[in-house]
């Protein structure tokens, strides 16, 4: 919840539909499940086997679309897409998906992730003649399938794929076939899922339950799925190289009730919370979590504690997500109206307060006050996760070290700025032990699974 008052966030959740009577419906009650991953845009482009149909817009899912331009997206197969713009870059042209016209068949495409190396495919694409109408990196991928070698559309595909570098997710449409796409490291989650008689792709396994799919696998990192009239084939663009899934999956982004290499989300956290439990034990009356994304492992630390776990702060479900206001002083303005402490619980208690992460650290101290202005004698806070230091280039919004705040000032810095009774982190070491996968832990400890970033990323 402090990164989400903060501003951390995450770069857009994808889906995709094949052989369903009521595609574009799915996909409509798919990206609501995946809202949480963007809400400055969203959109949703339908085949109905000749015709590529779109409707997108800036806002909330259920701003965008209406009983009538839904009705207008008939076809048994779609994809759709969730926007948050990591670095700032709005406007609707870059709103996705992304609808290509061409005399050789029209396609559609939708990203989630960052490509390390775009401003340099670009360059060499211009010099090429290409010209861009939009800063999202779905058009490079269009462009590189367009202008690569001669033959099938998996063939340039997957050329088209192994040229780029960093983290991605992709689905594509065609009128005939279905794809989606993983990074060589799988940084960034993406599903397979069975839909009665067709398939489906998502960011995330929540939107399997809300439809009604039942989850297949996993797509694999470097692997390319086609979905056709004929079922589903699976090629490989480049190998596996060390698979590496962003660690704030489980931290922050994904819903509790996804799964993601095999493991819930949920119970990821509240393996988080008891580790932070054996890391920081503490002398304390009552256990709380900022509410939503920190309650698993506030429960986590409560059970290993042996300590009651309460709700001491409350959220309002009727405030916006803060962080997609323009400004700071918005942000923190946010903060006082969305939560919260409930004195009835924290008064004259030694309260251990847990977190998922700390990025910039300005609000922190406002949800320390709330919790002492309500009676709490003692306030600790407890972060679910290892101190932020380095910035992310894979689609979170942490560019630079100069707003990191862990990257800037120490713990007991940092515990004097929040005014709390003490503050801790977990280690690196604890948080790796809790996972069943490999993990890209880059913004913790410096080192990017995914090739060298561009200067000016």
């Amino acid at each position: 919840m402090l990164a989400e008052l903060r501003g951390l966030n995450e770069a857009c959740g994808v889906f995709g539909v094949w052989n369903h009577p009521r595609a574009s419906q799915i996909a409509y009650y798919a990206l609501h499940s995946l809202q949480h991953r963007g809400q400055e845009g969203a959109g949703i482009v339908a085949s109905d086997g000749e015709t590529l149909r779109i409707r997108k817009g800036q806002g909330l899912v259920t701003e965008v679309f209406s009983a009538e331009s839904m009705d207008r997206l008939h076809g048994r197969a779609a994809i759709g897409h969730v926007r948050y713009s990591a670095g700032g870059v709005n406007g609707f042209e870059n709103v996705q998906p992304l609808l290509f016209r061409s005399q050789s068949g029209d396609f559609a495409i939708a990203h989630n992730g960052n490509l390390t190396n775009a401003r340099a495919l670009r360059g060499m694409l211009e010099e090429e003649g290409s010209i861009f109408q939009t800063a999202a990196d779905a058009e490079i991928l269009a462009h590189l399938t367009k202008r690569g070698r001669k033959g099938p559309l998996p063939e340039r595909l997957m050329d088209a794929l192994a040229k780029l570098a960093g983290a991605y997710a992709f689905v594509m449409l065609k009128e005939d076939a279905l794809y989606a796409a993983l990074d060589p490291h799988g940084i960034k989650p993406l599903s397979l899922g069975r839909l009665g008689e067709g398939y489906v792709v998502s960011s995330e396994t929540c939107a399997f339950d809300l439809i009604g799919a039942e989850h297949l696998r996993d797509v694999e990192p470097g692997e390319l799925i086609i979905i056709d009239a004929e079922g589903v084939h699976s090629r490989s663009f480049a190998s596996s190289e060390q698979e590496a899934l962003c660690t704030m999956e489980y931290v922050y982004f994904s819903r509790p009730d996804s799964n993601l290499r095999g493991l819930n989300v949920h119970t990821a956290r509240k393996k988080l919370g008891k580790a932070l439990a054996a890391e920081f034990p503490i002398d304390a009356d009552v256990v709380t979590g900022v509410p939503d994304s920190s309650l698993s492992a506030a429960i986590g630390y409560a059970e290993a504690a042996g300590l009651p776990y309460e709700l001491g702060l409350i959220k309002s479900r009727y405030v916006g997500r803060t962080f997609i206001e323009p400004s700071q002083s918005l942000r923190e303005q946010g903060v006082k109206l969305k939560l919260s402490a409930v004195r009835g619980v924290v008064e004259g208690k030694r309260v251990v307060m847990v977190d998922d992460s700390l990025v910039r650290g300005t609000t922190g101290r406002r949800i320390t006050t709330l919790l002492r202005e309500a009676g709490a004698r003692e306030v600790h806070v407890l972060i679910a996760s290892p101190t932020i230091q380095y910035p992310c280039y894979y689609g979170m919004d942490t560019l630079s070290t100069d707003e990191l705040a862990a990257a800037n000032h120490s713990v007991e810095e940092l515990r004097q700025m929040m005014n709390a009774d003490s503050l801790g982190f977990l280690s690196v070491e604890r948080t790796q032990r809790v996972f069943q996968c490999g993990l890209c832990m880059a913004c913790f400890t410096g080192e990017y699974p995914a090739r060298e970033v561009e200067a000016d990323v």
